[in-house]
């Protein structure tokens, strides 16, 4: 299988939106889509998936055109939509049968991921309860009745773990997650992340749209980052990174070292208790100021090189951008 984007374009009046986007993957993997607010993220999104039309371009699946009707999709988008009025069951066995999942079938699904999302008691509020003695479940005599919950009647993280279980009920083969983690604790953060890792493991195609860098960063393999429309980055995560070298220096010791970075030439980036974050241009400089501090002895309590986050380079392309 194999997904192939090309030269997606979209505008609304005068007013380009999208311009020229292409990617592809040839193998099962994560893919991220990452920009600014605007940048053309979920517009690029929706024409991929035929729910929006183009102005130009075409999505390919094995060859032949993208769409949820061709593909076996689950898509979370980035603006939710339950129905705030309906049983949450109801809701999620609908949008299973809708993507060809037999209603029994659905159901099964459903209690396996509520229990790993931790969200049974929103769909099963009359459960029976379960006897200590002999571990069967009993129905809740002199329990009052609960009436099945409704979308508006859960928290807005809770809402956001059903709809992300509608993505998944038809088991996808590309799932598309547009801010999959906004607004979630760590909690519950976390277990959607192991449900993302088990698919991954499962050899799914992931397409991900998301701020959180570090999220992108743990996920996925190749990127592409726009900015107003436009593609200012692109290509496999660890080629970007090693291409950059490894420049960011953590350093922290036990007293003030300023005058040494200073004389060094690196650049201070943020400082705090003699622990210091430094731009340096590469191993000789920072091995360099090491060797001067040892050589004065000076305790040297953690020397970290690497690479730039994700985030760092997110920050200096597109700024790059804005400045021109």
């Amino acid at each position: 299988m194999s997904l192939q984007v090309s030269h997606l374009h979209k505008k609304y009046g005068t007013k380009v939106v999208v311009d020229d986007l292409s990617f592809s993957m040839s193998g099962p993997g994560v893919y991220a889509l990452l920009g600014t607010n605007g940048a053309g993220k979920t517009t690029s999104i929706r024409m991929m998936l035929d729910m929006l039309a183009r102005d130009g371009g075409e999505a390919l699946w094995n060859g032949k055109p993208l769409s949820t009707e061709s593909c076996n999709v689950g898509y979370l988008a980035e603006e939710r939509g339950l129905y705030p009025k309906y049983a949450l069951m109801d809701q999620l066995v609908y949008f299973a049968t809708l993507r060809g999942v037999a209603k029994d079938e659905a159901k099964k699904r459903i209690r396996s991921l509520a229990e790993r999302l931790e969200v049974e008691e929103y769909l099963y509020p009359n459960q029976p309860v379960i006897q200590a003695d002999t571990g069967r479940r009993r129905p809740a005599f002199g329990v009052k009745k609960e009436k099945p919950r409704l979308a508006d009647q859960l928290s807005k993280g809770n809402q956001q773990k059903i709809q992300f279980m509608a993505a998944m009920l038809s088991d996808p083969e590309l799932i598309v997650l547009d801010e999959p983690l906004s607004g979630l604790d760590p909690v519950n953060t976390d277990l959607i992340r192991d449900v993302i890792r088990e698919e991954i493991a499962r050899g799914k195609y992931l397409i991900m749209s998301s701020h959180q860098m570090a999220t992108v960063e743990e996920f996925c393999t190749d990127i592409t980052i726009l900015d107003r429309s436009k593609t200012v980055l692109q290509g496999n995560l660890n080629d970007i990174k090693k291409s950059y070298g490894r420049v960011n220096l953590h350093l922290k010791c036990e007293r003030d070292i300023s005058g040494y970075i200073k004389a060094s030439g690196a650049q201070i980036l943020s400082e705090k208790e003699y622990e210091y974050q430094l731009k340096v241009t590469g191993e000789i400089q920072a091995n360099q100021l090491l060797s001067q501090l040892i050589s004065a002895g000076i305790p040297v309590i953690t020397f970290d090189l690497r690479e730039p986050s994700l985030h760092e380079i997110f920050v200096e392309k597109v700024g790059e951008v804005h400045e021109e």
